[in-house]
């Protein structure tokens, strides 16, 4: 008989008699006088499971390398340990549960041959639990790809061990964006083990969920996780120390006094600090007490086992919850605002990268550079920013050492997914004799899955200014319009590239080709920017956009009783409202006026700020906006970083005016309305967004994009929340329906952990594209490609065919990621229901022949064969696997 079940099922058979049991209780007749004292309340027939781990923060008390030795010790301690205690008697044997897979993943890179069999031994003997989370990620910042990748290394590792991981688990981290739920179907896991702080800056999470086991939908509906989070977080054994006898009882009496339904419960024991080793205190308190008590039974185990356990008794009488965890923590990453921004390029970059490699080079491909830069992507996007004294002592060596080291993982993310995308192109064939006569023709790349008409800018270096080469032709020989802009690179729009190909243009010399006869150039003129499709007007005395017009839609698209206007700079200090300050009298001037491009520039001096520099085009033929704003930060000076005058935030303003109009915002994976989407104890304050919001009607809106920062507040500004909060009385409680929009783009209103100030040049930018109805799988369409444009390149070898790698047959659904699979074997194409519904494609090939197709997920792996069209669901992910001919 398998023992660790038949914990499981005597729990379940006791349901009946204690649900009966408190009935009774609560009917019973009082005790008269003279009959005596009352009996006493027999002992709860409750199991209790309690999962030993060690909270994994990358930093904070020490440099990041000293934690990540630590955490490998903590590994061979816990091995060592779960070998011990092996003769104990059930529930008091040791299980080491690795919090997040960053720590055997150092431990298999670092350790020799007899090591690492030893730990695939212990996962086998489940003396070790694996959890399927890499790190304990601020899932609101990733993007759709790196939300995915949180997850790839667990499949790898359970391959390696030949045990599956079906569990993950985060600590601290409160709240988490929607689609962790698709993410974690994706890696086969189905039970997911919040350990949220249990005290600071988490709003409503604990006191809504803890000891409140739910089912978490994913934004399809198709999928589902059991979450469910402890007493206390993953904190608990940091407060207690030891589970005494005492505790056991005082934790019993609780579950009573809030009427926990459940014989089955647990808690999570790590040790006794974070980055804690493992505490051998806890196998002797768990037989002790099993020896001296009939109940509750206690049962050390993984976090696999315990919720397996509720799960087999209880799986139709758990709720199920829908819609966004919205996320509390990641409000701190706009103390680096700069490395922030790096990341999410990185993270775009990185997708385009493959891409390119499976057009140009699959057999080529580089699995372990790609896997290596992702998880410097994952690192800098993990919850620990830096040292526990960021804030008070920000100038001392454990502070800058910790932030030098953060920071490097952007940085060298970002030096790295260059370095592959390089790569790939210098794999096309090389000049060889005719290198004189390809060095002006430019290779244009198509990384989507949807044919791209848009801007292509082909630096000066590749365009020869002195030769006045500003004539541009494609691939037939026909003149294609372009533009010297006034920095010296040459732009021209190409249109219609296919999906997943290229197409060579030829820089000649000569003259640019004017615009043909009817079209509309893009124009500055007066403050006013018009290209035909849309008109932006720049008040001359603010410097914000005070009027948005498009082609088709009546009326101004600024809101001008919101008391803002579009792109409005808005500094405070503290966090009262009457502080806000704006930009100063603005220098405007025009420095590109069309044809193709017109763009307008607004200097002006503003408060916490060297230089604001706002720049605002038009491009010809494209009905969109495009807003940079470049920040030049001056360090806040102050006495205390704690006190309210040393507080900070910048905004932009966005408010919007679409009649009738309603808000949506766009997530890694799923799109959700706020207040209506967003499930109980969700941050309201601020929200991480994807890539855009919308505002629309049934007949038109507006798509804004945000290509740098992520953090977004909703009608005001409510991220005034300054250092530590210990109560969830603050919290925002609801938001109302609302179009302004305000990009939170800097702020330092923690009390540790992130930074105390930030300064230099930070770039943020946005885009803006009024529409007709809205069509979601199009707003998805232009916010994703903005961040990963056209890559255009000095032409090599022969030229592009112009024809798809793949095309995707059927509307609404959109690839988000195209890759070589790690084995070199097959594509990888991962298609996503932009739509929001159910959808059927076909892939078609460029060669037209019939290939061997899977449905797989975060593996890799084929898992059963596709034969025809493919369902794609909305706003889920459905991952195949396509082989390639060997």
């Amino acid at each position: 008989m398998n023992i660790r079940k038949t914990f499981a099922v005597r729990a379940c058979t006791r349901v009946a008699a204690v649900l009966v049991g408190l009935a009774v209780l609560a009917v019973a007749a009082p005790v008269r006088a003279g009959d005596g004292p009352a009996a006493p309340k027999p002992p709860r027939k409750l199991t209790v499971y309690i999962v030993p781990h060690s909270h994994t923060d990358i930093g904070y008390t020490e440099i990041q390398t000293q934690i990540e030795k630590k955490q490998v010790d903590n590994l061979l301690q816990g091995i060592a340990l779960a070998k011990r205690t092996a003769g104990n008697p059930e529930g008091a044997r040791f299980v080491w549960n690795v919090e997040v897979l960053w720590a055997a993943d150092l431990f298999l890179h670092r350790l020799g041959d007899a090591q690492k069999a030893e730990f695939i031994d212990a996962v086998k003997q489940g003396h070790v639990a694996l959890h399927g989370m890499y790190l304990n990620e601020l899932t609101g910042l990733c993007r759709t790809e790196e939300l995915l990748r949180l997850f790839r290394e667990g499949t790898k590792i359970a391959d390696l061990t030949g045990v599956p991981i079906e569990a993950a688990m985060t600590s601290d981290v409160p709240g988490h964006t929607w689609g962790t739920v698709t993410a974690l179907n994706q890696a086969g896991i189905r039970y997911f083990s919040p350990g949220t702080n249990y005290i600071d800056r988490v709003g409503g999470v604990l006191a809504k969920w803890e000891n409140r086991p739910f089912y978490w939908a994913s934004p399809s509906g198709k999928e589902k996780v059991l979450v469910w989070l402890s007493t206390k977080g993953y904190a608990l054994s940091h407060l207690i120390h030891e589970l005494t006898p005492k505790y056991i009882n005082d934790y019993v009496a609780e579950l009573d006094k809030i009427n926990y339904p459940y014989d089955i419960a647990y808690l999570r024991w790590s040790g006794h600090g974070d980055n804690a080793a493992p505490d051998p205190g806890l196998c002797e308190s768990v037989k002790k007490w099993n020896a001296e008590h009939e109940w509750p039974k206690l049962k050390i185990s993984s976090t696999t086992e315990a919720f397996r356990a509720l799960e087999t008794c209880y799986a139709d009488k758990i709720p199920v919850v829908r819609g966004d965890w919205t996320p509390y923590w990641e409000d701190g990453a706009g103390s680096t605002a700069l490395e922030t921004s790096l990341n999410r390029w990185n993270a775009d970059r990185l997708t385009q990268a493959e891409a390119l490699w499976s057009m140009i080079d699959p057999a080529g491909f580089p699995a372990r550079a790609f896997d290596a830069t992702w998880k410097n992507v994952l690192l800098y996007s993990e919850h620990t920013w830096g040292a526990h004294c960021s804030i008070t002592e920000p100038s001392i060596p454990l502070t800058q050492d910790q932030w030098r080291m953060k920071s490097s993982y952007a940085v060298g993310a970002d030096v790295r997914s260059r370095q592959l995308v390089d790569q790939v192109l210098a794999r096309r064939s090389r000049p060889g004799n005719d290198e004189a006569a390809l060095s002006n023709d430019v290779d244009v790349y198509n990384s989507s899955s949807w044919p791209r008409t848009d801007l292509v800018l082909v630096p000066k270096v590749l365009s020869t200014v002195a030769s006045q080469m500003d004539r541009v032709l494609d691939d037939q020989g026909r003149p294609v319009p372009s533009q010297r802009l006034s920095g010296g690179d040459l732009v021209f729009v190409a249109t219609d590239v296919p999906p997943f190909s290229g197409r060579r243009y030829t820089v000649a010399a000569g003259p640019a080709t004017p615009l043909p006869a009817g079209a509309v150039a893009a124009s500055a003129k007066d403050g006013t920017l018009d290209n035909g499709l849309i008109q932006a007007k720049i008040d001359p005395r603010t410097g914000g956009v005070a009027e948005l017009h498009a082609k088709g839609i009546d009326g101004n698209l600024v809101d001008p009783s919101s008391g803002h206007q579009l792109n409005e700079y808005l500094y405070l200090i503290g966090d009262d409202l009457k502080g806000v300050k704006t930009s100063g009298a603005p220098t405007i001037k025009v420095v590109d006026n069309g044809p193709i491009v017109a763009t307008i520039v607004v200097e002006s001096p503003a408060p916490g700020c060297h230089s604001l520099r706002r720049e605002v085009r038009v491009i010809a033929g494209l009905d969109r906006v495009e807003l940079s704003n470049t920040v030049d930060k001056k360090r806040l000076e102050a006495a205390s970083y704690m006190a309210k005058e040393g507080k900070e935030s910048v905004n932009f303003a966005f408010p919007l005016n679409v009649p009738g109009g309603k808000m949506l915002l766009d997530l890694p994976i799923g799109v959700i309305r706020p207040e209506v989407d967003q499930i109980p104890s969700a941050c309201k304050n601020d929200i991480p967004i994807g890539r855009w919001a919308d505002v629309s009607s049934p007949a038109a809106g507006v798509t804004w994009v945000t290509l740098d920062a992520p953090l977004v507040e909703l009608g005001e500004l409510s991220g005034r929340l300054l250092g530590s909060i210990q109560t969830q009385e603050p919290w925002r409680k609801t938001i109302e329906p609302t179009q302004q929009i305000y990009s939170w783009v800097m702020n330092n209103h923690w009390h540790t952990n992130y930074r105390a100030y930030q300064e230099g040049p930070v770039i943020f930018r946005y885009a803006l594209r009024p529409h007709g109805a809205l069509d979601l799988a199009t707003a998805s369409r232009f916010a994703t490609g903005l961040s990963q444009p056209l890559v255009a390149t000095l032409a090599r070898g022969p030229k592009p065919s112009g024809t798809p790698l793949v095309r995707v047959t059927g509307e609404g659904v959109n690839v988000v990621s195209l890759k070589p699979s790690d084995d070199g074997k097959a594509w990888i194409v991962r298609l996503y229901g932009a739509s929001g519904e159910d959808r059927t494609v076909d892939l078609k090939w460029s060669d037209g022949v019939s290939k061997k197709t899977s449905l797989s997920n975060t593996s890799e792996k084929p898992l059963s064969d596709l034969d025809g069209p493919i369902t794609v669901p909305g706003w889920d992910i459905v991952t195949v696997r396509v082989e390639r001919a060997s």
